[in-house]
């Protein structure tokens, strides 16, 4: 076993638990059996002690007196024998009894760590399950509850309090979900009656000072719109979906190629290598997702560049393109909102959200998003899914 696997076994609880069970059983049993050794040894000795006090040393008979003879008694051994016999058997018994007293503690500690590890994953298993429940929970299925059954202690408190944080929770996300989407009608709206009314009031002919105006204000609201709805997405997708369903990935990659092949500008040219794939998720907010990347690899390239695409039946996508030379240390900055490289945006053409959303979306399906910059420069930006098998 290697010092990361024992770490591992023995730095869990039920471990220790186990060892903690081990320890106060032999503990216990070694003093007892100690102290029934410790108490026969003495008995044993006094024992012998008495036996000794039984036979007095012999003397013999006067010279020409007979022996007394008991015919109807058996020979009594000599008192030398006597003693030499119990003090053998007085040892023999000691040691039996620690050797029996060491074999019993040996299979005790067999038994204890068996039982110990037993009893330590029945006083556990109300936590493996609350730890489980705790991993499968996420802002889309927040309304399932731990509902720990059994007798009222330390255990079904701790479960009735996480019930009760994760019913605060579903109320809080519910509540910003119902905010997300007012904001949306309310932002849109106004947003959008802006643009007609400068599209439609200044669609006349204009003095010529007033066309650049216009533009910019035209500009100015499209960005905002795509600011707006950057925003929203961003904090949709940090909710997660609101429902999951089996989604063909290669089919979405392929259609987002299309669409970002022909908005490509510069003479990009975009590659793929794509195999059939399913995987668990929310069909707009993959599809958002595969439509940033594309447009980040598209938007940060070089005239003439290439973005390839590739997705493999094992749930990897990768988009890799050629552009400016990206310091890894800086790779970290990409994924925070209103972050580019080096500088917070405040160019026309983005909002500093793309990667950001990416990075939301890819949590909320279970996916992990990483990123390394390529050798002569650009990036590639690997997702990794969880597949759905057959």
């Amino acid at each position: 076993m290697s010092g990361r696997a024992a770490r591992k076994v023995f730095g869990t609880v039920r471990m220790r638990l186990t060892l903690l069970y081990t320890g106060l059983f032999l503990v216990t049993s070694t003093i007892l059996l100690t102290v029934v050794n410790l108490l026969l040894s003495n008995a044993l000795e006094s024992r012998v002690r008495s036996i000794k006090e039984d036979f007095p040393p012999f003397e013999g008979f006067p010279l020409g007196v007979p022996a007394p003879r008991a015919p109807d008694l058996p020979d009594l051994p000599a008192r030398p024998e006597v003693v030499d016999v119990v003090n053998t058997l007085s040892g023999a018994v000691l040691r039996y009894q620690w050797t029996v007293s060491a074999i019993v503690i040996a299979l005790l500690t067999v038994v204890s760590v068996v039982a110990g590890w037993w009893l330590a994953g029945r006083v556990l298993s109300p936590l493996r399950h609350i730890t489980a429940t705790a991993r499968r929970l996420s802002l889309s299925n927040l309304h399932e509850r731990i509902g720990l059954a059994g007798p009222r202690d330390e255990l079904t408190d701790l479960a009735e309090t996480f019930d009760a944080m994760l019913e605060r929770l579903e109320r809080s996300v519910d509540s910003q979900r119902r905010f997300i989407a007012n904001a949306a009608h309310e932002l849109r709206t106004p947003l959008s009656v802006q643009r007609a009314a400068i599209q439609i009031g200044l669609d006349d002919p204009l003095p010529d000072r007033l066309v650049p105006v216009r533009e910019k204000l035209l500009t100015a609201n499209r960005r905002t719109e795509r600011l707006i709805d950057s925003l929203l997405l961003l904090a949709q997708a940090e909710h997660g979906p609101d429902g999951m369903e089996p989604v063909a990935l290669d089919a979405l990659v392929r259609q987002a190629v299309e669409e970002t092949a022909v908005d490509g500008v510069d003479g990009i040219v975009i590659t793929s290598e794509i195999r059939p794939v399913v995987v668990a998720g929310d069909p707009i907010l993959l599809g958002r997702l595969l439509t940033n990347l594309l447009q980040n690899a598209v938007r940060h390239n070089r005239p003439g560049g290439t973005v390839h695409v590739g997705l493999t039946v094992t749930g990897v996508l990768t988009v890799r393109n050629t552009g400016p030379e990206v310091p890894a240390e800086r790779i970290d900055e990409l994924f925070q909102p209103f972050r580019r490289l080096h500088s917070r945006t405040g160019s026309a053409d983005g909002a500093g959200l793309g990667l950001s959303i990416v990075a939301s979306i890819a949590q909320a399906h279970h996916a992990t998003v990483t990123a390394r910059p390529n050798p002569g420069g650009g990036l590639e930006l690997t997702v990794i899914f969880p597949v759905l098998r057959g």
